[in-house]
């Protein structure tokens, strides 16, 4: 094992994106849980729900926006590592999208307007330059 090659740095966030899903989904079933309790998390769901509250909902919007543009940063990721185009704009695409997506959680559950939305468009801009980089 010990002659493994170097991860690149657009595998290395991909595997730390990973990370972010799990928390992504283990904020969301938490904050859910604690307003809708251990029985309807441990229920089929099948009867319709009341609205989530702030925190939860905001949670569950968070989630669901990060998961939007996930499968483009998982794609990009592994084509430039794949085509052997990893590093430069790619690399610092993909730090710049991790980086956004860390910051935009916060942002989101505290109901910050304005700058959560140009701390998206950064993730998006961090895509955007490794989609450059691949092509």
């Amino acid at each position: 094992m010990d002659n493994l090659p170097p991860l690149s740095t657009e595998l290395l966030v991909l595997a730390w994106s990973t990370v972010l899903l799990l928390a992504h989904v283990c904020l969301q079933g938490q904050l859910v849980t604690a307003e809708r309790g251990m029985g309807w998390n441990a229920g089929a769901r099948d009867e319709e729900s009341k609205p989530l509250g702030p925190l939860a909902g905001r949670a569950s919007r968070a989630s669901q926006n990060f998961r939007e543009t996930y499968p483009a940063f998982v794609a990009l990721a592994l084509g430039l590592a794949v085509s052997g185009r990893s590093g430069g704009l790619g690399e610092t695409g993909a730090l710049l999208w991790i980086a956004a997506r860390l910051v935009y959680i916060p942002l989101y559950l505290f109901g910050v307007p304005y700058l959560r939305s140009l701390v998206w468009l950064a993730s998006i801009l961090g895509l955007a330059l490794m989609l450059v980089r691949f092509l």
